[in-house]
């Protein structure tokens, strides 16, 4: 493992705006669980989380957007979100924060109710068909997410991966989900959502890499509860 990793571990460790719970201490009763806004952020803004945050650009960017929401970058790898974790407490942030988690326990660290929204950003679209149950908008994980989305909460997925957004685009029209916004290339459309505009001004180092290469980035907003 390189120096610098070993040295963002290490940091990580102090930055106030990470958390970094063991595995046990998510099954035996995680104690920011539906006290995230009263005992970390100490007001009642709304909690949006960002699943698979990489380096956290994504969340610091919509945490300076919006500074009467907080939000919550979930990602296993605290070395790649030490960079967007460091901007923020340089920049004295207060309305963001990093969970080091497996995103398939996110259920055990939020309370019913607890989060107003969720953003999927560039998530691996595991296109074999045997790690069907690892995708973040396969069914198992949309009912993970209802557990803890409050009624009429929104779901956002940006992908490179037309896969990834046709597989999901079918998933929810067949089931019924509400579909508020589906864009197949949100850089060349002449019109989208108009409520979010840092649709296109925020972008991801991953974004900045494929659009790079001319791939077109997709977008989908809907509900599941």
């Amino acid at each position: 493992m390189g120096k610098n990793k070993l040295a963002r571990f290490a940091e990580n460790k102090i930055l106030p705006n990470v958390i970094q719970p063991t595995r046990e201490d998510a099954l035996n009763g995680f104690d920011l669980k539906g006290k995230w806004r009263t005992d970390f952020f100490k007001n009642d803004h709304p909690i949006v989380l960002e699943l698979g945050c990489g380096k956290g650009e994504y969340s610091v960017g919509l945490a300076k957007t919006f500074p009467e929401k907080n939000f919550i970058g979930v990602d296993i790898k605290g070395a790649r979100f030490w960079f967007g974790a460091k901007e923020a407490v340089d920049n004295g942030m207060t309305n963001v924060a990093f969970l080091r988690t497996q995103i398939e326990l996110v259920d055990y660290f939020f309370g019913e109710n607890e989060v107003d929204e969720i953003w999927i950003t560039f998530p691996d679209p595991q296109i074999k068909y045997k790690r069907t149950k690892h995708r973040l908008t396969h069914p198992d994980f949309l009912e993970r997410y209802k557990k803890f989305l409050k009624p009429g909460g929104i779901v956002h997925l940006k992908t490179d991966s037309e896969f990834l957004h046709g597989y999901t685009l079918g998933y929810l029209q067949g089931a019924g989900y509400e579909i508020i916004t589906a864009h197949h290339d949100i850089y060349g459309a002449p019109e989208y959502d108009p409520n979010t505009p840092h649709l296109r001004d925020i972008r991801t180092y991953y974004e900045e890499l494929f659009s790079a290469k001319g791939k077109t980035i997709t977008y989908i907003k809907f509900r599941i509860n």
